[in-house]
């Protein structure tokens, strides 16, 4: 038989990958759930002003998509956030869409004044946002280290006492612009006293996107024997080195499995200028959806959401997984 002369093979279309080969590891949780603050880390640090009903539908548009948390606003003073000041036109909005389930999405409390924005306006699901250094601290809540647990125990107590539930955030978990390094003892002091304060979940948070696999496993490790197990923890990864997923492997293979992501890897920090977008929904879903792993959250909703936000902000999103399966730039 002759050799085929080369580029006389009929010609076939590629395939186009939309989703994952599933390849199934057992040493992995089965589920995992996405916890999506899009609306309000991801919004907040947009130079353009995104109108208020952009804001609605792209809320409702990821609870849509199956997203089981989608953290709505922050009830923080316009004067430091002032891209989140229609925060109370937002949840109004969300509350004649969506009816009373609006109540239950989580939204930023930063104080006692805005926890009394959230008792007004009928809020059931609070979070707070405290700092693992000193001088994040400062900068973000004007509060040393010590001084921001006064500020965060009425708040927490009394959100508690209504029946509201607690999460808190503690940022600057894998190192800090301004001081370094941030020793693992440091970062599990600061998650035991929230905790000990009444949050129900402890969000760790790798602010300007430096943290490392080995790094992820040792603080999960030092919390694990401070007495705070995997299943109160989340892990909120910034991609600005590259290491999002990678941490999120090592994160799932010690057996967490509350993961924050925000859509398109919208977002930064406004007091953290080295902070680059959160880890985006969609790069996770790729990655959970080709381990097995069930999330209940629909990766081309997902997309199409992001494909819908992108016009409405003046610059292209950045998720990989998003651009590859039509975003901009694919």
């Amino acid at each position: 038989m002759p050799e085929p002369v080369p580029g006389s093979m009929p010609a076939s279309a590629p395939r186009e990958y939309r989703t994952p080969q599933v390849v199934r590891d057992p040493a992995l949780p089965e589920r995992v759930t996405v916890y999506e603050v899009g609306p309000r880390d991801g919004l907040q640090n947009e130079r353009a002003v995104v109108p208020t009903a952009v804001k609605v539908d792209l809320v409702e548009r990821l609870l849509d998509a199956g997203l089981p948390y989608v953290e709505a606003t922050s009830l923080v003073h316009p004067r430091w956030v002032p891209q989140l000041a229609d925060a109370a036109d937002v949840l109004a909005a969300l509350v004649d869409r969506l009816g009373d389930h609006a109540r239950d999405l989580p939204v930023l409390v930063p104080n006692e004044r805005g926890l009394e924005r959230a008792y007004d306006l009928g809020l059931r699901h609070i979070a707070v946002f405290a700092s693992a250094t000193d001088s994040f601290a400062r900068r973000n809540l004007n509060r040393s280290l010590d001084e921001q647990y006064a500020m965060f125990e009425p708040v927490m107590t009394r959100a508690r006492a209504a029946g509201m539930r607690v999460r808190a955030y503690v940022s600057m978990c894998f190192g800090d612009p301004w001081e370094g390094d941030v020793p693992l003892d440091q970062v599990v002091t600061a998650g035991k006293r929230l905790m000990d304060l009444g949050a129900e979940q402890l969000s760790l948070g790798d602010t300007i996107g430096v943290g490392t696999p080995g790094h992820v496993t040792a603080l999960l490790d030092a919390l694990n024997a401070a007495g705070l197990p995997d299943d109160v923890l989340a892990l909120h990864a910034h991609d600005t080195y590259g290491q999002a997923l990678g941490n999120v492997a090592a994160a799932l293979r010690h057996g967490v499995t509350t993961f924050d992501t925000s859509a398109g890897g919208l977002g930064g920090c406004p007091y953290a200028e080295s902070a680059t977008g959160n880890l985006a929904t969609e790069d996770l879903l790729w990655m959970l959806d080709g381990l097995g792993i069930s999330t209940g959250v629909s990766l081309p909703r997902v997309v199409e959401t992001s494909a819908w936000l992108e016009p409405h902000l003046d610059h292209e999103l950045t998720s990989r997984a998003y651009r590859a399966l039509g975003g901009s730039g694919s």
